[in-house]
């Protein structure tokens, strides 16, 4: 049996995942994300935790398939980051420098194409070789996976589909720089965004008047419980999911599209209005699409970035 590293860097913590090439995940942990002195600390903080467990486990360095590595930014196909600003990182190749540092081989990539790749590979995604995932969190991530591979692009900036444009006539400007992106419209804090210029432009009676600060799960709670307004929001968050979703699957085609993130935990009635809308703006040649959530959790990058050096060296 042969084994290998799935790694997932986050702004706080990096989980680190041991797994076997059969993609069992036998052991995982945490440490903290050193980011002071542009971040200088994080590569040798790895590759110490992944030495001190080798330590600990019965198995030979020649039975280690390879290290996975996913990471808060654009990461091209030959592992050159390019800017992790989280992290204070600049340009550089982490391949191979984790490789120098581990002496194992070492395949890198963007942190949400990882988890796009671990749902692909274990979670909502099995048994579709074409794949979008979409991670509705605090922003819109997410990754495409195509005939079993992930797309990075040239410049690492593929599967950026959370700053895809579907309003050109906003006036508010989203993180990226850009007007109108899916992000502020679809994430966590685009949904409350969406709610608060309801309720300033609407009188209608809402027990979501009574909240302040307004969260993203008041809003699904109360059209839950049967808020009308609360209907009138989520109704206008579907509309820009569907139309997204749909904007996706006719340029790649897919046979399920994957929804993670916070926003997920809404569940059934997030999937059920996400698809009714794109039934709306899709291709009908492309309609046959199976919607599923996420099933990894916080697992999906480390499942992922096993997988990605399972492929390129297993």
């Amino acid at each position: 049996m042969r084994y290998g590293f799935g790694i997932d860097v986050g702004g706080t913590t990096v989980k680190l995942a041991f797994f076997n090439e059969e993609g069992n995940l036998l052991n995982k942990w945490e440490i903290p994300t050193v980011t002071k002195n542009g971040g200088e600390a994080i590569l040798p903080d790895i590759a110490a935790a992944i030495q001190t467990h080798m330590e600990k486990v019965e198995v030979s360095r020649d039975q280690i398939i390879g290290v996975g590595i996913g990471v808060p930014g654009p990461v091209d196909e030959h592992g050159i980051v390019n800017r992790c600003v989280n992290l204070g990182w600049g340009v550089f190749n982490i391949q191979d420098a984790l490789s120098e540092l581990t002496g194992f081989p070492v395949k890198a990539g963007n942190d949400a194409n990882m988890a796009a790749l671990g749902e692909y590979w274990k979670g909502g995604g099995q048994g579709c070789d074409n794949m979008v995932f979409a991670t509705l969190g605090t922003g819109v991530g997410g990754g495409i996976v195509l005939n079993g591979k992930i797309i990075h692009g040239v410049h690492g900036a593929g599967g950026e589909i959370g700053h895809m444009v579907l309003n050109k006539n906003e006036t508010e400007r989203c993180r990226c720089g850009k007007y109108g992106c899916v992000e502020q419209y679809c994430s966590a804090t685009g949904i409350v965004r969406i709610g608060e210029r309801t309720l300033q432009r609407t009188t209608t009676p809402s027990i979501l008047r009574e909240i302040f600060p307004l969260t993203c799960k008041d809003i699904f709670d109360a059209s839950a419980s049967g808020d009308a307004l609360a209907d009138e929001i989520l109704e206008q968050v579907y509309d820009y999911l569907g139309e997204f979703l749909a904007n996706i699957c006719c340029a790649v085609d897919p046979a399920a599209i994957v929804l993670g993130g916070g926003v997920s935990k809404a569940s059934m009635p997030l999937l059920d209005g996400a698809k009714r809308y794109f039934t709306k703006y899709i291709f009908h040649a492309a309609s046959d699409v199976r919607f599923a959530l996420a099933s990894l959790g916080n697992d999906a990058g480390t499942y992922g970035a096993f997988k990605l050096a399972l492929t390129e060296f297993g």
